[in-house]
């Protein structure tokens, strides 16, 4: 027994034939100490429903209400894991829903029933970024949760915590950065995992700014697409279609210089100046 009572990880993907998909993204991380120091980067979860995205056999879920998450709601689309996911829930009467469906096709916020929530989740490798979007672009702001705390591939939570100036600052370092703070926690090696990948992880934290820089996201969709689309060139020829010259001299910028040094704020003058 492993130290909530329930069978090892290993045997429970062993007893219900859960070996890992690639189509689905799949790396379950199968070391309990590691799922419980991100279900304590996630906390305090007491008084919180935790929302959490492609458990697979149940590793963090099972840290997540070992760390006493009042509630959590798992989101699975893979049918294999539904025993398994149920016998946690047989072992935590009351605290476990299971939401058998796509994580890009539900609405996540009617899914917890209000209250605090905190979004906790390994997020499979092939939609993690797009989810990470949708939460950050979420029409209504503040957003229906507290804080993200999430694993990702290392290279792609260094674009999330990226600065200006940095190789890594791109489309994804503008909007994180615009409507939360972000920080890498940690680092989690390949052999953690099963099957191994081939990069390293990192779990990251974003909470919402209650109060972001005011700006129409489509218009700061469309100058950060364009400015990083040819992230070589000077601002003056990457903004030719959104005005160029002109556009950046409404706000003050230097014609010549390039998207990786622009800060979030002149991001922002950007979009706010740029026209139907």
């Amino acid at each position: 027994m492993s130290m909530d009572g329930l069978p090892p990880l290993r045997e429970v993907i062993e007893e219900h034939g859960l070996q890992a998909r690639k189509s689905l993204g799949q790396n379950f991380l199968l070391d309990l100490n590691l799922t419980g120091k991100i279900a304590r980067a996630a906390g305090p979860l007491e008084d919180v429903t935790v929302l959490e995205v492609g458990p697979g056999p149940g590793g963090l879920t099972r840290a997540l209400l070992m760390h006493g998450a009042k509630r959590v709601v798992a989101i699975e689309r893979d049918e294999r894991c539904l025993a398994a996911l149920a016998e946690i829930s047989a072992h935590y009467p009351g605290r476990l829903e299971v939401v058998s469906d796509d994580a890009l096709k539900v609405d996540m916020a009617a899914l917890t029933g209000g209250g605090p929530v905190k979004i906790a989740a390994n997020l499979p490798y092939n939609i993690g970024t797009e989810l990470l979007v949708r939460w950050l672009t979420m029409p209504n702001w503040p957003p229906f949760y507290e804080s993200l705390t999430l694993m990702f591939q290392k290279e792609v939570a260094e674009r999330i915590v990226a600065k200006p100036g940095s190789a890594a600052y791109g489309r994804l370092g503008v909007l994180a950065g615009w409507r939360a703070d972000a920080r890498i926690l940690f680092d989690i090696p390949p052999r953690a995992f099963t099957p191994p990948p081939k990069i390293t992880s990192s779990v990251v934290q974003l909470i919402p700014k209650a109060d972001p820089l005011p700006a129409d996201l489509r218009k700061l969709e469309r100058v950060t697409e364009a400015a990083f689309g040819q992230r070589r060139k000077m601002l003056r020829q990457s903004l030719k279609s959104h005005g160029g010259e002109a556009l950046l001299a409404t706000v003050g910028i230097d014609a010549t210089r390039r998207a990786e040094t622009l800060s979030i704020e002149e991001f922002v003058s950007l979009a706010n100046a740029l026209g139907e």
